[in-house]
């Protein structure tokens, strides 16, 4: 495709794909990396990049999720039926991410304890956030309402969100509900007090709302005629916000009666969505002005089947698989085993991609009689 006209598909894969890189890197060297290595630096800012994949699944979830609707709104589908089809696909997704789960018990059975099969990760918030917008989309289409009027309930939702967050994990937490639903909303756990390692409702799904938004912004006629200024836009917007988050933030006296800046703060949200916006206009025009297109891209295609490579490479980073012994290599060897795993997900993505659609014709040409 010429760079002058980037597919939608090629800059969000490629940006998926960046989330799967950081993902690799993150898991690989903490799992791997032991002794001295885990105190560097370098161990530090590695899991620093680690902050980001998270955010950039579930905004780019509501990127997609954005233009699957206006595209069955294009078609004249009515809009009971668009909930449908986009709710089903969220509890697809939730469901997977329960299947995850139970599979990862299974592997580490008899030492995993029986909790670990109610944890709240990514997938269960990724499918979660999914079925959310799919009601919020269509309580707003049942209302007539534009892609404005979709793209502002985006904002406002994930705006809502962020901001009862510091609430709902302290003060107002649902302590009343039994803890595998709690955990759902503020990632309590069976631990008793919310975990930060994992992804409850609040503040995580305002990531999916906010790239909702997004997604709704990018398919607007203005949007459409001025594609790149419209990039420009987003990118310099996500800067500003981000000091107006830091300013924000250095203001004296607080709203909160606590106040836990890294994980639910209202202004940490923001700058974390700020960064998602420059992110987005740089990947953008990597694809449309670099060589994000110039032939094959490793990242797009790791973002073609990120579900698949997430799945995969957790069992040889984490699992019993793990391709190196656990907390004890130095930053080279695990860095050679983070190269290993990126190719080995690569060529599985590859692989996934060129045979997709084809196992009947593949089991055809196994079963048929050799040639004499």
């Amino acid at each position: 495709m010429p760079p002058k006209n980037p597919s939608r598909l090629a800059y969000i894969d490629w940006m998926r794909g960046l989330a799967c890189l950081l993902m690799f890197q993150t898991h690989c060297y903490d799992s791997w990396l032991g002794g001295d290595a885990r105190q560097s630096k370098f161990f530090m800012y590695s899991q620093l990049g680690g902050t980001l994949p998270a955010p950039l699944f579930l905004f780019l979830a509501g990127i997609s999720f954005a233009l699957v609707t206006d595209k069955l709104r294009t078609k004249a589908t009515p809009a009971d039926q668009i909930a449908r089809t986009t709710i089903r696909r969220g509890a697809e997704i939730l469901g997977l991410g329960l299947l995850f789960r139970l599979q990862e018990y299974l592997i580490a059975f008899p030492w995993a304890p029986w909790s670990d099969l109610l944890r709240v990760d990514i997938l269960n918030t990724i499918g979660l956030s999914m079925m959310l917008m799919g009601v919020m989309c269509w309580a707003v289409m049942r209302a007539r309402g534009s892609r404005l009027a979709l793209g502002a309930a985006a904002v406002s939702v994930a705006l809502t969100i962020s901001l009862l967050t510091p609430l709902i994990w302290t003060v107002w937490r649902p302590r009343w509900l039994p803890w595998p639903i709690e955990s759902y909303i503020d990632g309590v756990h069976n631990l008793g007090v919310p975990q930060a390692w994992l992804f409850p409702i609040f503040p995580w799904t305002a990531f999916a709302f906010a790239g909702l938004a997004v997604g709704f912004l990018l398919l607007s006629d203005w949007a459409r005629e001025r594609q790149a200024a419209t990039f420009v836009t987003a990118g310099v917007g996500g800067v500003a916000l981000i000091y107006l988050a830091k300013w924000l933030d250095a203001r004296p006296g607080q709203l909160y009666p606590v106040y836990d800046f890294w994980h639910t703060s209202p202004n940490f949200f923001l700058i974390r969505v700020g960064l998602l916006l420059a992110i987005l206009l740089g990947v953008y025009a990597w694809c449309r002005w670099g060589a994000g297109q110039w032939g094959f891209s490793p990242l797009i295609q790791l973002g073609q089947t990120s579900l698949l490579v997430y799945w995969v490479h957790i069992e040889f980073v984490y699992g019993r698989l793990s391709i190196l012994p656990k907390r004890v290599n130095d930053i080279r060897t695990a860095s050679l085993g983070l190269l290993t795993i990126f190719v080995a997900m690569l060529v599985l993505s590859i692989l996934r991609t060129r045979f997709k659609g084809r196992g009947a014709e593949v089991w055809g040409w196994l079963r048929k009689p050799a040639e004499s």
